[in-house]
């Protein structure tokens, strides 16, 4: 195999088997060159320019295939945008949202998303945020078909209810400050602001 074989085999796994063609389509005009990393907590994908006009793409591990192809075909954007215009345009960009919805309007269908997927996807690709994680409800519906957890989502907590974040760090739950909540940490009392939709573990009053 030669290496672009070798990225359609890689990223076969992860996404709806109705979105392989269009990717190894994809992968085989743009040289695409992807790398699957373990999960980071702060973001879903990355894209990197290297030296020489070499680029690298990561995408977080993941079993939920929806967000796994979402998170490519944004980064495969970048990728597009920055050899389309140039270097010195913004990250997030217009030029960036063109290519992103120019890329995914060929997934957007039912043999690839879930209906009720599908027609969040659809708003939401009217104009595409630098985040998915930014959209309330698509991140809800997105979340469905990761594994289950013992974690709750913010928005289900009680005011003044004890949580704790993957890092360790514990937190109770305050109210709600426009679109965020507003949460001191145990341990130094600074302030910190959470999505409605973070998802954290409930732990006992006690710290137990």
């Amino acid at each position: 195999m030669n290496k672009i074989q070798d990225q359609i085999y890689v990223f076969q796994d992860y996404v709806p088997n109705a979105a392989i063609p269009v990717l190894s389509k994809y992968f085989n005009y743009w040289k695409v060159n992807l790398l699957i990393v373990p999960r980071r907590n702060t973001k879903h994908g990355d894209f990197r320019m290297l030296s020489k006009g070499v680029h690298r793409i990561s995408v977080n591990n993941s079993s939920n295939p929806y967000r796994f192809l979402i998170t490519l075909i944004h980064e495969i954007a970048h990728l597009v945008a920055f050899k389309d215009f140039g270097y010195s345009i913004k990250p997030h960009g217009k030029e960036w949202k063109s290519c992103y919805q120019k890329l995914m309007t060929p997934f957007l269908n039912p043999k690839i998303f879930p209906k009720d997927l599908l027609n969040l996807l659809a708003l939401h690709f009217k104009n595409p945020r630098a985040s998915t994680d930014v959209d309330f409800n698509l991140v809800i519906e997105l979340n469905k078909f990761d594994p289950e957890t013992e974690k709750n989502y913010i928005f289900e907590l009680d005011y003044g209810t004890i949580f704790k974040t993957d890092n360790g760090r514990k937190f109770a739950l305050g109210s709600k400050r426009k679109k965020k909540y507003e949460c001191d940490e145990v341990s130094t009392g600074r302030k910190y602001f959470f999505s409605p939709h973070a998802q954290v573990k409930r732990i006992q009053r006690n710290g137990q």
